[in-house]
């Protein structure tokens, strides 16, 4: 599969039609920028070989070679499969200074990119459970 962004390639649906195909806690965290809480989300503990996509659009996002627990509660990587799978943003919110981490394709609300992950990046992708999907590897 072909997975580039293309121009003209952004999934752009209504409210109502991602409210309607998505299930309550995807639809309040990827589409409403909601937030689960640490340790509940299904990938926090996760160690199986494979690709992590966008729950929302099916956009590849991170590969399990990158995930490592960050003691966070929440899955971690230090680098998304490609730099264009992303669109990092500021976010202001909740009193504090974050860098917003959203799906290319659909601008799904992942979660958060933090400079305290470990090497090569140094980077943690803090990303919500109910944001992603899995794609086992192909054995």
């Amino acid at each position: 599969m072909n997975d580039k962004l293309k121009a003209g390639d952004k999934i752009r649906k209504s409210d109502e039609e991602w409210r309607r195909s998505l299930a309550p806690d995807q639809y309040r965290i990827a589409r409403k920028k909601g937030t689960e809480p640490a340790f509940t989300g299904k990938y926090y503990n996760m160690h199986d070989a494979g690709t992590y996509e966008c729950a929302c659009c099916g956009r590849q996002l991170f590969d399990s070679e990158t995930k490592y627990d960050s003691g966070s509660g929440w899955p971690s990587f230090f680098a998304p499969i490609e730099p264009d799978a992303i669109i990092e943003s500021q976010d202001r919110s909740h009193g504090m200074v974050r860098t917003e981490v959203v799906c290319a394709r659909c601008d799904a609300h992942l979660g958060h990119v933090f400079p305290d992950g470990p090497q090569p990046t140094g980077l943690r992708y803090c990303i919500n459970s109910a944001s992603l999907s899995f794609r086992n590897a192909e054995k």
